[in-house]
């Protein structure tokens, strides 16, 4: 199952039946949710299909609202809460500390989920017509949504005040031609990517790009009365900013990440805890704050998903290694040279290599997904790609240059 996100363009009439149909979701799950408490604290069995027929009476007697919704919509709206509740359950059986679900408040319920159906898509208007709603202007339907079974679709609604539909589609393989090479990726932090065959990609570094003006909006915020006018306009400029630094983020890592699907059969990368590596230093310290901020920035649990899902999609296969020692390691003669986070140069006693570190680690990546110790190590200069260049489209137009080390 893929998703594709659009965006629509509702009338202020279709916005107000949005907010309209949000609110009564809200109240509806608030509803469920309390019928299900007081089942729980009666010691009585409650179940899914239970808390499902108690929507078609809450409709016939306190609810009438409920008629103004499409029926999948307010099935969905159990299906989420039962999903909450089996979400709490599973992390309760693996050991986790766990609360109680809460009421949902005013502007705390933003979804609208039709389910297979109470839709249809006009494939040469670019307009999406839902049952009860209307029909919609959209942009960003492209030809694979049009081609593809649509499962279903999710409306949401940003902080912004922007609405967007997410298109459920089946996945249908993408025809892309075998290359029969490999590679070995090694993500860092002052260079987001250096791979084994010579590329050393920039950290965009989005959130320091825009932190500035970050701090100055969140003190703005901070200074005015919660909920007050004044309050929900600098919560929108807030949030615009937030979402612009995310949606920069993800543009550079989808194009980062369909390169290497396009140019390799097989990916190789470190199976990283992420959390456990963010986590670690002085908070108190400046400079782990900063770590700690670019670490999560980088957003490499993001990129690697997006690499796992297009390399199944496209017939690849990404491999994900043990990362201890692929730093240290010499990736010519396997001996172990103790190296430290500044030392930025892999220089080996005992064979002479000397060549970046990060070059070093991607080519043991590479070693270690392959289960191929004979790979050639040579000492190269790196190509630098700036993330500007894969931004606007210029990706990596130095395959010629770089030969491949095997």
């Amino acid at each position: 199952m893929l998703t594709y996100k659009v965006q629509l363009y509702p009338s202020k009439q279709q916005q107000a039946k949005f907010i309209e149909q949000l609110d009564i979701c809200r109240k509806l799950y608030n509803k469920l949710l309390e019928e299900y408490k007081k089942a729980r604290e009666k010691g009585e069995k409650i179940t899914q299909i239970k808390t499902q027929s108690f929507i078609v009476s809450l409709k016939n007697n306190s609810m009438p609202e409920l008629k103004g919704v499409y029926s999948k919509v307010l099935q969905m709206v159990n299906y989420t809460l039962w999903a909450n509740i089996k979400s709490l359950s599973k992390l309760k059986k693996n050991g986790h500390e766990i609360g109680h679900l809460r009421f949902k408040g005013k502007g705390w319920y933003k979804t609208i989920n039709y389910n297979q159906s109470g839709f249809k898509i006009d494939e040469h208007k670019n307009k999406i017509t839902f049952s009860k709603i209307g029909t919609i202007n959209c942009r960003g339907l492209n030809n694979r949504v049009r081609k593809n079974t649509i499962k279903g679709i999710i409306l949401k609604r940003t902080q912004m005040g922007r609405w967007f539909a997410n298109i459920q589609v089946e996945n249908t393989p993408l025809a892309l031609p075998r290359t029969n090479k490999s590679v070995g990726i090694d993500v860092g932090v002052s260079s987001f990517i250096v791979d084994s065959d010579g590329r050393r990609v920039e950290n965009p570094k989005n959130i320091d790009k825009q932190l500035k003006k970050i701090k100055v909006k969140q003190r703005t915020l901070a200074r005015k009365n919660k909920d007050s006018k004044n309050w929900l306009k600098a919560k929108v400029q807030l949030a615009k900013l937030l979402e612009q630094v995310t949606n920069q983020r993800k543009d550079f890592l989808h194009k980062i990440s369909r390169f290497y699907i396009e140019s390799y059969d097989l990916i190789c990368v470190e199976d990283l805890n992420i959390i456990k590596l963010s986590q670690k230093g002085n908070k108190n310290n400046k400079r782990s704050r900063t770590l700690h901020r670019n670490i999560l920035d980088a957003s490499w649990g993001q990129f690697f998903n997006y690499l796992s899902y297009k390399a199944e999609n496209a017939d690849k296969e990404v491999v994900k290694v043990h990362p201890k020692g692929t730093t240290q390691e010499c990736s010519r003669c396997g001996r172990i040279v103790k190296k430290n986070l500044s030392t930025r140069i892999h220089l080996c006693p005992h064979c002479d290599l000397e060549l970046d570190r990060d070059y070093n680690a991607s080519i043991n990546i590479l070693k270690r997904g392959t289960g191929c110790a004979s790979i050639l190590v040579e000492n190269r200069p790196l190509y630098t790609i700036s993330a500007s260049a894969i931004v606007s489209g210029q990706v990596f137009s130095m395959n010629q240059e770089t030969p491949s080390l095997r």
